[in-house]
């Protein structure tokens, strides 16, 4: 039986997921924000259906335009951000369907630019922009860092406190930092086989 606690809360994130609604450029049937929850430029947001975007997560797009053709960050149905996520598009990320974020996993398609010494780094904008794509029913550990121009296959395990900077395949388990694969589907066993 749910406590009077948990009814609270329940309808608590749905009202406040109610009221951002609008400002997303789309989000689907029975997806959950709770609160407290950072943002800006959600107009380049879209997420699909049963999102869950749990609390304490900053999700940002950058610059104005944004074509509802074309979202900045897409979050498919089904997946669920976990608390303290960090994810910044500019041009754009991909989150596919089922993916699950641990608590503090950071996402960006850019960096910050740091090249001129004699204005500081924070006054410096972004460069090394590039696309960033998570497949389907991956999972992300705790405090994975993902960067610029990185693809992450179907159905891939990213060890906690990785910092993915290259590609990982579908069906891999990769750990580290850089991240590198360390266990590989065998289709034709059915098990996952350790990467000499």
């Amino acid at each position: 039986m749910e406590s009077i606690l948990d009814l609270f809360l329940r309808i608590r994130n749905r009202l406040f997921t109610l009221l951002l609604s609008s400002l997303f450029m789309e989000i689907g049937v029975g997806c959950r924000i709770v609160p407290p929850f950072r943002f800006k430029g959600l107009r380049g947001v879209s997420l699909g259906e049963k999102v869950i975007i749990h609390r304490d997560c900053w999700v940002h797009t950058l610059g104005e335009k944004v074509e509802r053709a074309n979202p900045k960050l897409i979050i498919k149905s089904h997946s669920a951000i976990g608390m303290g996520a960090t994810i910044s598009a500019a041009q754009q990320v991909v989150i596919g369907e089922h993916v699950l974020l641990a608590r503090n996993v950071f996402i960006s398609d850019h960096a910050h630019a740091f090249e001129n010494i004699s204005i500081p780094i924070m006054d410096q904008g972004i460069n090394h922009i590039a696309p960033v794509i998570i497949g389907n029913s991956t999972w992300l550990g705790q405090n994975v860092v993902v960067l610029p121009g990185v693809t992450i296959g179907e159905h891939c395990v990213i060890g906690a406190n990785s910092v993915v900077i290259s590609s990982i395949p579908d069906h891999c388990v990769a750990v580290g930092a850089p991240a590198r694969v360390v266990k590989r589907f065998n289709q034709k066993s059915g098990t996952w086989d350790r990467v000499v």
